[in-house]
């Protein structure tokens, strides 16, 4: 009977534990209508303003190539994630937007920041030029 009642604290005390872990891992997809945007900013101009736009707002956490090993990297509770990666780089434009315009977690929201939604969509064009 004590070891049946110990248990049940133990596993109780667990579960209630990790559910109050931060899940880096939880999928972060994007809605239908959001991740069907189609990108309005084309060419190289538009992916010089996204690098200019990246080393001013990404590169601490993401790296300067995106490989999510910025410099406060370590100080987040969730992983920033690669952008070189075949994953990350099969999102289309519209989910990618998304995620920088809404952000989640350690990802701050940049709607606000970047009022120009071209803004983001340059960085979005950049950020397509990291892949491996």
């Amino acid at each position: 009977m004590k070891k049946s009642i110990l248990m049940s604290i133990l596993v109780g005390g667990t579960l209630m534990c990790l559910s109050f872990t931060p899940d880096s891992k939880k999928p972060w997809n994007a809605p239908a209508a959001a991740a069907s945007k189609a990108n309005p900013q084309k060419g190289a101009e538009s992916i010089a303003t996204g690098k200019v736009l990246f080393a001013k707002h990404c590169q601490s956490c993401h790296g300067k190539k995106g490989m999510g090993d910025g410099t406060k990297a370590s100080e987040l509770k969730t992983e920033p994630g690669d952008f070189s990666k075949a994953v990350f780089q099969s999102q289309s434009d519209g989910a990618i937007f998304y995620k920088i315009s809404e952000g989640r977690d350690d990802m701050p929201s940049f709607k606000k920041k970047m009022a120009d939604a071209n803004d983001i969509w340059d960085l979005v064009n950049y950020i397509r030029t990291l892949k491996k």
